[in-house]
């Protein structure tokens, strides 16, 4: 069995990947090269062989910064990512390479953010699950299956004089203006504008932005990204003064038809606190819970990273943002986003 270090993932990894039931959007080598245009950080890809044969995939980002160190992982900004592979062998040979990347670069850590149990001895966290649900091939029958308070709730925002629309990279600005209004409320640093135009750019075959409007005013947006049987909502905000009138509510039904009509088995609502606000609300459409796993190899004295708002640490610095201009924040969000993983 051979492990090596890909330059450029050629054919053979998407390949292995379209074949591999526990593969994910986040395994795409793509993504490597939108964080290292748009962030700097420094993709790695790690391929094991065996009788010429790929056994096993790992994508692994460097990540550096004055604030917080180095550390790796397996994949930020997304909801999954980790090791795919065929055998228990490929496997642990893929994690031993990815420690010795990780101690040559002397990172704090190493995060692998998988969906299935392993059977490793380190430190892990089950604190998120993914919210996922199986949608049929009619928009119809998925409709009917929802409660008569849900149902209620789409019809209103239907009657309200706002507009849906499905775009793409043009689309981008629109998102923004929602997307980082929401996040300075948040109190939560927002990722450059590039950022998404680069997503939508690389992924343009199956990444479409959906977005509701009160005029010419966008209140509520959405970016998803389909990859094999399953459409991904990765980013997503709703003006709040308007989620009474039900745009959140609109987007979600807009989206999940979208789903429906495109043929998509699953759609993933994307990850939560099990109990949250953002659990209920993605309850509600019958979404199922998908446990998540991460784990965490530890350089010798660190501990578990939190790098979470959430985090005690940070609640002051996040009551701040809230209070900022948005023009200010919007300017000094990429600047520390970059280095939340």
């Amino acid at each position: 069995m051979q492990i090596r270090e890909v330059r450029e993932p050629g054919p053979e990894w998407l390949q292995y990947l379209g074949q591999h039931p526990s593969s994910s959007l986040s395994h795409d080598p793509r993504w490597g090269k939108v964080f290292n245009a748009v962030f700097g950080h420094r993709p790695v890809y790690l391929q094991v062989e065996e009788a010429g044969k790929v056994q096993g995939v790992l994508p692994l980002v460097m990540m550096s910064s004055q604030l917080f160190g180095r550390f790796v992982v397996s994949m930020p900004y997304l909801n999954h990512g980790g090791i795919c592979a065929s055998s228990p062998q490929a496997r642990d040979s893929l994690f031993e390479k990815a420690v010795e990347l990780a101690q040559e670069f002397k990172a704090r850590w190493l995060e692998f953010r998988h969906k299935s149990r392993e059977d490793w001895s380190l430190v892990a966290r089950q604190h998120k699950v993914s919210m996922c649900l199986t949608v049929p091939r009619d928009p119809e029958i998925l409709f009917r299956s929802f409660p008569a308070k849900l149902r209620s709730q789409i019809r209103r925002a239907e009657k309200e004089e706002v507009a849906v629309r499905s775009g793409g990279l043009g689309d981008v600005g629109a998102f923004y203006k929602v997307f980082s209004r929401n996040m300075r409320d948040l109190g939560t640093p927002v990722y450059p504008k590039r950022f998404f135009e680069k997503v939508m750019e690389v992924f343009s075959e199956s990444a479409r932005i959906i977005t509701v409007y009160d005029g010419s005013f966008p209140v509520a947006s959405g970016l998803i990204v389909g990859y094999k049987d399953r459409l991904e909502i990765l980013w997503a905000s709703s003006i709040r003064e308007y989620n009474p009138l039900g745009v959140n509510m609109l987007l979600y039904w807009s989206v999940l038809e979208h789903a429906c009509k495109q043929g998509y088995r699953v759609f993933d609502f994307g990850r939560s606190t099990p109990g949250s606000g953002t659990y209920r609300f993605k309850e509600q459409w019958g979404a199922q819970p998908v446990p998540l796993h991460w784990y965490y190899w530890l350089a010798p004295g660190e501990t578990l990273p939190d790098l979470s708002p959430r985090n005690p640490r940070y609640e002051l610095a996040v009551k701040m943002w809230q209070r900022l201009p948005l023009p200010v924040a919007n300017i000094m969000g990429p600047l520390i986003s970059r280095h939340l993983p």
